[in-house]
């Protein structure tokens, strides 16, 4: 029986297997690894990590859906972040993640149908002193409000 050829993603995913599979309880850092690397873990991955941690399908498909972390499909271009921990909360997190949500289309967890943007929960980004705080790609924001928000994603979803 013929193999397909490996996709450029799978040839990645073999080589990161190979720093992680003997290592004791190394298939959550692989799966790090694997979501920093490509942005996801691909489903057609999950075969492959499974044989090479000597776990099912069953184990490693589990793990990724049982962390809201992990993704199995690809982020959009922007991926932002509303803390929804306490502090925050106690700042208005919630009003903005209503905002988050009106305002990129999409609900936990989703993409907009742009491809833009994708929102993600966090429970917190060691900002609590300047609630509410709010993670776009790599760049934190501070004291967000609903306008700063909506400034701000006008902005990267004006830029191509």
């Amino acid at each position: 029986m013929n193999k397909p050829l490996a996709s450029p993603e799978l040839l990645l995913v073999r080589q990161l297997l190979t720093n992680h599979q003997s290592q004791p309880g190394g298939l959550l850092p692989l799966l790090h690894a694997v979501q920093d690397a490509l942005g996801f873990i691909p489903a057609n991955a999950v075969p492959l990590i499974a044989e090479g941690m000597n776990l099912s399908r069953a184990e490693v498909h589990g793990v990724i859906t049982y962390y809201h972390f992990f993704r199995s499909t690809p982020p959009g271009q922007h991926v932002v972040q509303v803390c929804r921990a306490e502090a925050c909360r106690a700042c208005g997190s919630e009003e903005l993640w209503a905002h988050a949500q009106s305002v990129l289309g999409c609900g936990a967890h989703e993409t907009s149908a742009d491809g833009k943007f994708s929102l993600e929960p966090v429970y917190c980004l060691g900002l609590c002193a300047s609630s509410p705080a709010v993670q776009i790609d790599d760049k934190m924001h501070a004291r967000m409000t609903e306008a700063k928000l909506s400034a701000v994603v006008a902005k990267l979803g004006s830029v191509a």
